[in-house]
């Protein structure tokens, strides 16, 4: 099978993997499942994952990498728009909340808040992997908050830490919020609201 036909089955396993993880969970989505969402045969798909756990990990990492990816256009981005800490930090986020004012429909969920309610479905690694990849996320916002704090003393006390985690805990609970309220730009509104609040602390 040639390299590029390999990787194109590859990415719709995980591709039709993800979807149907997001809609009825990982433990309640069977190999047979992806089979048939992704019009393969079980020997096509166990030439790419030796088992469904194997699957699972790359899921994970398949979304940390998409996740990354968008934080890294976004933030070079905003680098090249201002030099600015804070100002660079508010154009980070405007321009994240212009790429969700593009749904049409509700996020269906998010691939990490899924498996940490099914904890039990998997092995230690990928919980610590998923563990780290919130560890790393929160640095990546700390590092740029110490930036602004830096240049801008707070009107108030603050604490770098927290302020990332602030963030963090708006667009893990916007996915949750945004399905059970039918409401695609919920997350939008909250990210505007965090911007607004960096703007009442840190802006003269």
């Amino acid at each position: 099978m040639p390299a590029k036909t390999k990787n194109k089955t590859k990415e719709r396993i995980l591709a039709n993997a993800e979807a149907l993880t997001l809609k009825q969970g990982f433990a309640g989505t069977s190999i047979d499942d992806i089979l048939k969402a992704t019009e393969i045969t079980k020997g096509a798909f166990f030439y790419h994952f030796k088992n469904k756990a194997e699957l699972a990990r790359a899921l994970v990492e398949r979304y940390w990498a998409k996740d990354y990816q968008l934080f890294e256009q976004l933030s070079k981005r905003a680098d090249e728009l201002s030099d600015d800490p804070l100002q660079s930090m508010l154009i980070f986020l405007k321009l994240f909340e212009e790429v969700i004012e593009e749904w049409s429909e509700p996020p269906e969920g998010c691939i990490f808040a899924s498996y940490v309610y099914q904890s039990q479905q998997f092995n230690e690694s990928i919980s610590e992997f998923i563990a780290d990849s919130f560890i790393k996320w929160k640095q990546l916002y700390e590092d740029r908050i110490k930036q602004i704090m830096k240049k801008y003393p707070p009107r108030i006390e603050t604490d770098a830490g927290e302020l990332a985690e602030m963030i963090m805990s708006i667009i893990e609970g916007g996915f949750i919020l945004s399905k059970s309220l039918q409401d695609a730009q919920l997350m939008a509104r909250s990210v505007k609201q965090f911007r607004r609040y960096l703007q009442l602390i840190f802006e003269a």
